[in-house]
């Protein structure tokens, strides 16, 4: 396994991109703009299923990366000059994906692939992974009916063996294989630690984010704290990281009133995501104090070396050894019910919302084995499903304003059960 020397490459000779995130900067408001002002157009990029910022980025001659969820290694992409946006599908209507993918299959697959069938978000190359059975099957569609480079990036099946950082290594060298065909350009070591540089102030500059939100979640409803990270997805991370920079500070200096809510810990969000409004409806009852929701972009819990001798190596084990959970890896030293409870117990959280996305094998599964050990340690929880194309949610609320009602005024330790 060998990456090419050298400092000529993507990270630090590329003069197209000052014109490429110039074009999205004039997306968003200016650097001073008012908070709620620049919270807002956040939003509406994060919600907008045209993609105005990936167009941007297109129109000034640059390529891009899409990748499924939960996790991939965006460094990659970043190193070779692509944009690497999360392919998270989205409120759209499914007019050409149904055809393709029976009414069983969990929504976020299908608005990902009617997007595509659209042309509202073609990628230049997608990359794709095997997390279930619905998924498993991705690639092969996006191959048949779109003129798509399709790369699917296999995860160690076995986190455990002593072998597996290996394996993802070369994993991750045979992916950026074609991600240089199709970028045009060859990627050098250094280009790899530049990008492990930008990534790593990027992970912590969401660690800063989801410190106000476990220590001052009264400043940072989990509506707004979900747009400010999941905008990192379709702009590239260096403007990612100024916008973070920018805003966090002005958001801890917000005079919020503390309130008299619960806090909770929501869990289900690591693939298909719950829509906005779900998001700002719990926030009318509780503080979210910690989450799973696109947790991909915050896989990594800490610094990846960014002087490794080999970066792919280093990627390789920060992916194992220094990651977070979610339902679709399984590793032994990761077993999900005692990561929910340490998140829950590290956030200081008095119950959680345990989600899962409708048709999601790997969520609904784990909603038992997580209620089983929610009971036994005492702890309320809240189980609901939720789907993308979601709109009413006055059901969700009365029973969420129950559950919150019955926990605060006879401290009941029930599981109430949600919209489903």
């Amino acid at each position: 396994m060998s990456i090419r020397d050298g400092t000529a490459g993507a990270a630090g000779l590329d003069p197209g991109r000052e014109a490429r995130e110039a074009a999205i900067r004039e997306l968003l408001p200016g650097s001073g703009a008012p908070l709620g002002e620049t919270l807002a157009a956040v939003r509406e990029l994060v919600e907008d299923t045209t993609f105005p910022t990936v167009h941007a980025w297109r129109q000034e001659g640059g390529k891009v990366l899409g990748h499924f969820q939960v996790y991939f290694p965006e460094e990659l992409a970043h190193a070779a000059g692509m944009l690497p946006v999360k392919m998270r599908g989205g409120t759209v209507e499914r007019r050409e994906a149904d055809s393709h993918f029976g009414s069983y299959i969990c929504s976020v697959l299908r608005t990902t692939l009617e997007l595509a069938l659209t042309g509202r978000l073609v990628p230049d190359l997608f990359v794709t992974h095997p997390i279930c059975d619905a998924a498993r099957n991705l690639a092969g569609i996006w191959a048949r009916n779109l003129d798509v480079p399709v790369e699917i990036l296999y995860f160690p099946q076995n986190p455990n063996s002593a072998f597996s950082a290996d394996y993802l290594a070369s994993e991750y060298l045979r992916v950026l294989e074609d991600i240089e065909d199709v970028a045009g350009r060859r990627v050098s070591t250094d280009d790899l630690r530049g990008s492990i540089r930008v990534f790593n102030e990027n992970r912590r500059l969401l660690r800063a984010l989801y410190r106000i939100k476990r220590e001052e979640p009264w400043k940072l409803p989990v509506d707004e704290a979900y747009v400010l990270m999941a905008v990192g997805g379709i702009i590239p991370r260096e403007q990612h990281n100024a916008l973070l920079s920018e805003l966090l500070p002005r958001i801890q200096e917000r005079d919020a009133r503390r309130q008299d809510r619960m806090r909770v810990v929501f869990e289900g969000g690591f693939c298909e995501q719950p829509p906005l409004d779900l998001l700002g409806a719990i926030a009318e009852f509780c503080y979210v104090v910690d989450d799973d929701l696109m947790i991909g972009l915050r896989w990594i819990l800490s610094d990846v070396p960014p002087h490794a001798a080999d970066p792919l190596a280093a990627l390789a084990g920060a992916y194992l050894e220094q990651s977070s959970y979610s339902p679709v890896q399984h590793d032994l030293r990761k077993p999900k019910e005692k990561m929910l409870l340490e998140r829950i117990r590290g956030s200081g959280a008095e119950a959680a919302i345990v989600a899962a996305a409708k048709m999601c094998e790997p969520g609904l599964d784990e909603q038992v084995a997580y209620s089983k050990a929610l009971e036994e340690e005492g702890i309320p929880f809240f189980l609901t499903e939720f789907e993308e194309q979601m709109r009413n949610f006055s059901h969700l609320q009365i029973q969420l304003e129950t559950f919150v009602e019955n926990h605060l005024l006879f401290g009941e330790t029930a599981a109430t059960g949600g919209q489903r």
